[in-house]
């Protein structure tokens, strides 16, 4: 099992040291995220220049508001100026993020994700781009006027850079077994977990190419050592609620599904009708315990150590925890420790 930190926001100066710290604890991988702030590899590429060893990673970039080919040029710029320490993580974000920021439309997520790994692969090996597919042709038939195949200019330290793909639908997990290097959940509860994604799993494995490592799996949780931190653990409900409750319509909310999917149909209905209703409080309210307990780490160093053991039990190669403790990087080091033993 290897051990993530998601680097956050701050100043230049604060970053640079923050992962430098990171990367003498012993973290193997730095995620940047996007969201709807500033741009990811940006701040990939200023961390490839301010780090020697760990891995830094995208979690995620949203496919729709970038070509194929971008994101192939994106993650080998990376992974140049880090000397093959690029991780490209993917995802289709939300048609709130979608649409509402970038303005284009939230269709066929899980169709385009296929393409989207095959134009990478030939992007980076250099040979002429010529893909004719369902949602990206290039160049297309009808004709760009004086498009034609071309290949990448500059040549990648590596041809085939990993792909992590965050997905959490079960056609879209499917796809993401049989074809991506590494599968990205949200809230991965490690006891409920193969209930939900297991069948998917498992069909995206039958068809996997034999070529292909076993597929990486990044898991998240919050993560606080010691007694009496039940606060810290309550810490989390505001943003479970967002989720949950709010990100998406009552239509559809893909967390809110997940939480259904997880057993939890009558809460997740309580939680998205207090936040749909201006009511947040009263939806972090509603957040059960189960679910926090399931998908964080906050507690006495005992009750950590079984928790890392679960999610290893679960197939887990990759846990990204957010030290929201008072002596965050010390809370890190010691898991670091616990996960080598």
């Amino acid at each position: 099992m290897r051990l993530g930190v998601g680097i956050g926001r701050d100043s230049p100066e604060k970053l640079v040291a923050r992962a430098r710290d990171l990367e003498k604890a012993g973290v193997d991988i730095l995620w940047v995220a996007e969201l709807y702030g500033f741009d990811g590899p940006s701040l990939m590429g200023f961390l490839a220049c301010a780090t020697e060893r760990v891995q830094i990673g995208s979690s995620i970039l949203p496919f729709y508001s970038r070509t194929p080919a971008l994101l192939a040029m994106s993650a080998a710029g990376v992974d140049s100026l880090s000397g093959g320490r690029c991780i490209l993580g993917i995802g289709a974000s939300g048609p709130q993020v979608i649409e509402g920021f970038h303005g284009v439309p939230f269709d066929a997520p899980v169709g385009r994700v296929e393409e989207i790994i095959d134009i990478c692969h030939t992007i980076w090996k250099r040979e002429p781009l010529d893909h004719q597919g369902r949602y990206y042709q290039i160049p297309t038939e009808k004709g760009l006027g004086l498009g034609k195949p071309l290949k990448l200019i500059d040549h990648p330290v590596r041809n085939r850079i990993p792909i992590y793909i965050a997905a959490i639908g079960e056609r879209n997990v499917e796809v993401t077994a049989r074809s991506a290097d590494g599968w990205i959940p949200i809230y991965f509860w490690p006891e409920r977990a193969d209930r939900v994604w297991g069948k998917s799993l498992k069909a995206g494995a039958a068809q996997r190419a034999s070529d292909l490592a076993p597929l990486e799996v990044v898991a998240s949780a919050s993560l606080a050592i010691g007694e009496g931190l039940e606060s810290l653990r309550d810490a989390v409900r505001p943003t479970l609620a967002l989720y949950i409750g709010g990100m998406g319509s009552r239509e559809k909310n893909f967390y809110n599904e997940l939480a259904i999917r997880y057993g939890l149909e009558d809460s997740a209905r309580k939680i998205q009708d207090h936040f749909l209703a201006g009511r947040k409080d009263e939806a972090a309210a509603e957040v059960p315990a189960e679910l926090i307990d399931g998908i964080t780490m906050v507690g006495s160093a005992g009750y950590v150590k079984e928790r890392i053991a679960a999610y290893k039990e679960a197939g887990v190669t990759v846990l990204n925890v957010r030290a929201i403790g008072k002596e965050p990087m010390k809370d890190i080091e010691l898991v670091r420790e616990w996960i080598d033993a």
